[in-house]
C-alpha cells in the first residue's frame, strides 16, 4: 500500500534527533513560552525572511490573532476564498467580521485578483488570500489592489511553508502571515501549532500580547486576550524539522512535477510545471468520477484524499453567510472533482511511477464508462 500520507518514513529520518529535542525541552521545564520557543520563532523569521514571527497555538490561532491586531472589528468586511479549509472563514467570523467571498482563477485555483477587486465595498477592511495546496496566489496583483485600496493584507499561508516568488517568501507579501504547524503540514508539529509573521513591530507587540491572555507586563492585562500560546516541546520539534524543510519542499517538488509530466492529457490537474512558488503540500486531480475513482485506486493499492470535498459557502455551519450553489462556479466544480494524489519527501520514484500508471490506466477506464453510459442515455 502506498499511503496518502507517510508520517512515520519522516519520524525514521529525524527520529532520534526529535527524541532528543524534546527530552531536553521536557528536563528544562519551561513548558510555556521557554527558550525553545523564542529560538524556533526567531529561526522561522529568519527562515521566511520576516523581522518577527509569534508562535500561536494553532494555524486557526494565528489568522485569528492576525486579523485582532490589525484592527479588524465588527461591522468590517474581510475578503477571502470558498476553496479552502474552513478555519479560514471561521477566524474571520471570531473576528466578529462578516467574511465576503470571491471565486478562484480556474488554472491555479487561488483566489481571482479580478473578483477580488469586484467584490471591494467601503465596509471592506482586509483580505485573505490561501496560497491554496501550497501554491502562492497572485501576490503582485493582490497587493496591488489592497494598496490602492488602502485595505489589511493578511496571507493564508497554512499550506505554503517555504513557498517563495521574486525572492520573497510565503508570509511576506503582506502585512502579516499565517502558518499552521499541523501534522501533516510541510512543517509539522507533534500536535497543534502555528505561527504569525511581521515586519511590523506594533502589529508582533500585539500578537504576542493577544496569544497570552493581553499581557503587556506580567501582572498587567492590556487587552483581552487569549489562551493561544504554542508549548516549548512543540517548538523543540519544530526547530529539528524547520533545518530539513527546504530539502523536503524540494523532494515534494520532485514528486509534483513527474506526476505533472507522467499523468495522461485525460487527467486535469493544476497549472505546472511546480517552482519555488509552490511548496507541494497538496497534489489534486480533477475526475468527474471521483467516488469510483477513489475507491479503484485504494484496491490497486494507492492511498488518496480529498482536499475539500465541499466549499465554505456551502457547508451546513456556514449558510448564514447568504450565498448559495451556483454563486462560485470554479469552486465548486473544484470541490466536487477533487482528489489529492501521494505526496511526501519520501516517496521513492518507483512507487511515483506505480501512482502515475494506476491512476491514467483509473481514470481512462472510468472516462470510457461515462461516456458509454452518456451515449447510451442519449
Amino acid at each position: 500500500m502506498i499511503p496518502f500520507l507517510d508520517l512515520k518514513a519522516q519520524y525514521r529520518s529525524v527520529g532520534e534527533e526529535l527524541e532528543a529535542a524534546v527530552l531536553a525541552a521536557l528536563r528544562s521545564t519551561e513548558y510555556i513560552l521557554g527558550e525553545p520557543v523564542a529560538r524556533f520563532e526567531c529561526e522561522f523569521a529568519r527562515y521566511c525572511g520576516a523581522e518577527h514571527a509569534i508562535a500561536v497555538s494553532s494555524g486557526t490561532a494565528a489568522l485569528h490573532l492576525a486579523l485582532l491586531a490589525a484592527g479588524v472589528m465588527p461591522g468590517d468586511e474581510v475578503i477571502t476564498v470558498p476553496a479552502t479549509f474552513v478555519a479560514t472563514v471561521a477566524a474571520i467570523l471570531y473576528a466578529g467580521a462578516r467574511p465576503v467571498l470571491v471565486d478562484v482563477d480556474p488554472t491555479t485555483w487561488t483566489m481571482d485578483p479580478a473578483a477580488l477587486e469586484a467584490a471591494i465595498t467601503p465596509r471592506t477592511r482586509a483580505v485573505m488570500p490561501v496560497h491554496f495546496h501550497g501554491r502562492l496566489a497572485d501576490m503582485d496583483a493582490i497587493a496591488d489592489i489592497t494598496r490602492r485600496h488602502r485595505l489589511i493584507l493578511i496571507e493564508d499561508a497554512a499550506q505554503a511553508h517555504g513557498a517563495s516568488r521574486g525572492g520573497r517568501r510565503a508570509g511576506t507579501f503582506g502585512d502579516l502571515g499565517c502558518f499552521s504547524f499541523y501534522p501533516g503540514k510541510n512543517l509539522g508539529a507533534a500536535g497543534e501549532g502555528g505561527a504569525v509573521v511581521t515586519d511590523d513591530y506594533a502589529l508582533a507587540e500585539r500578537v504576542r500580547s493577544l496569544r497570552d491572555w493581553g499581557k503587556s507586563s506580567r501582572f498587567i492585562h492590556a487587552l483581552k486576550g487569549y489562551n493561544y500560546r504554542l508549548d516549548t516541546v512543540q517548538c523543540a520539534v519544530l526547530g529539528v524539522k524547520l533545518a530539513r524543510l527546504e530539502a523536503w519542499n524540494a523532494a515534494r517538488r520532485r514528486v509534483a512535477n513527474a506526476y505533472h509530466i507522467g499523468l495522461a492529457a485525460h487527467v486535469q490537474r493544476a497549472a505546472g510545471p511546480f517552482g519555488e512558488d509552490h511548496a507541494g503540500h497538496v497534489y489534486a486531480i480533477l475526475t468527474e468520477d471521483r467516488d469510483a475513482v477513489m475507491a479503484e485506486l485504494t484496491k490497486a493499492g494507492i492511498g488518496t484524499n480529498v482536499h475539500y470535498a465541499r466549499p465554505v459557502h456551502l457547508q451546513p455551519a456556514y449558510a448564514d453567510l447568504g450565498y448559495q450553489p451556483g454563486d462560485f462556479p470554479v469552486a465548486e466544480d473544484y470541490a466536487r472533482q477533487t482528489l489529492s494524489l501521494p505526496i511526501y519527501p519520501e516517496l521513492s520514484p518507483a512507487d511515483v511511477a506505480h501512482v502515475i500508471e494506476a491512476v491514467n490506466a483509473v481514470t481512462a477506464r472510468r472516462q470510457s464508462l461515462l461516456l458509454e453510459r452518456a451515449e447510451l442515455a442519449s
